[in-house]
């Protein structure tokens, strides 16, 4: 026998990014009872078992994953006929998934997505917002936005900015606390702390005529959401370093203070990440192309 039905196979995509039936069911709009079924099927239909079930998770056979690879080839291949067939009339058609910090979402990108939608109304976007880092090749996203270096060499990146971090503190919190003179100040003070990928980022480094040096700062706060480190700072409980984009507007209007400014921080360059190898609809280059613009315009305005 042979797949009767070609959408069956998201059935086996989602399960297979999710790692359960229920997860899958959710993304899909179907009940988890449906989503069992269809599974079921492909699996009678190919007269193979596709994954290995358990009560906390279904894993993939060697069989299912050599499906999954077709699948989701093929599925890239309907998208880039949909590209291709609407290119003819000027149009850019489809979801839009795109994964970006929270606090860059917040302070600039919002009102870019708003004008992206209003020049391409056939477009419609799925936004994942936070700062955990997604796996680009396996979760559900076209384009991520991300801060830091690559690590990854099955990622193809485009850099929009290259800013390094600044060291800020609300006038409230400087009315308080003696502004820091030299980095080392920063071991009397309430620094908040930014978790990336699960650690603490305690180690911050400033560098002058060359010279760099180290301080292990601490604080009675820690977080893993950018904009609400920003947020605590500008209500003046502590020292925050964080990136120039997300701060630039907080100390343009005087929310926020730059401190040790005569010293150099790391730096923190922020990209689009999209899976290597993977057909890239006309949208997502078309979406990419337009955050150039904006990146570009808004570091050459400041």
């Amino acid at each position: 026998m042979k797949i009767e039905n070609i959408s069956d196979l998201q059935v086996l995509v989602h399960t297979a990014r999710a790692g359960t039936l229920t997860a899958a069911a959710h993304a899909l709009g179907i009940t988890p009872a449906a989503a069992s079924a269809t599974l079921k099927r492909l699996e009678a239909q190919l007269g193979a078992r596709l994954f290995e079930r358990s009560t906390r998770a279904m894993r993939l056979t060697p069989q299912g994953q050599t499906l999954l690879d077709y699948a989701v080839r093929a599925f890239e291949l309907l998208d880039e006929g949909e590209s291709l067939v609407t290119a003819d009339r000027g149009e850019l058609v489809g979801t839009l998934r795109v994964a970006s910090p929270s606090d860059l979402t917040r302070s600039t990108l919002l009102p870019w997505f708003d004008e992206f939608l209003a020049l391409h109304p056939g477009v419609q976007l799925s936004l994942s917002v936070g700062d955990r880092p997604l796996d680009v090749m396996r979760d559900e996203v076209d384009v991520a936005l991300r801060y830091g270096a690559l690590a990854d060499s099955r990622l193809v990146a485009r850099a929009f900015a290259l800013t390094n971090p600044l060291l800020t503190a609300s006038p409230d919190y400087l009315r308080r606390h003696p502004a820091p003179r030299v980095p080392q100040d920063l071991m009397h003070h309430n620094c908040l702390i930014f978790n990336r990928s699960g650690r603490r980022h305690r180690l911050w480094r400033f560098a002058q005529n060359g010279q760099w040096t180290e301080v292990r700062v601490n604080g009675n706060r820690s977080v893993d959401d950018a904009s609400l480190a920003r947020e605590w700072t500008v209500a003046g409980y502590g020292i925050s370093l964080k990136s120039a984009l997300d701060v630039r507007n907080d100390i343009r209007e005087g929310r926020l203070v730059q401190l040790l400014a005569d010293w150099e921080t790391e730096p923190y360059p922020l990209h689009a990440l999209l899976p290597s190898g993977r057909f890239v609809p006309a949208r997502v280059r078309a979406f990419v192309e337009f955050l150039a613009v904006k990146f570009e315009g808004l570091l050459g305005a400041g």
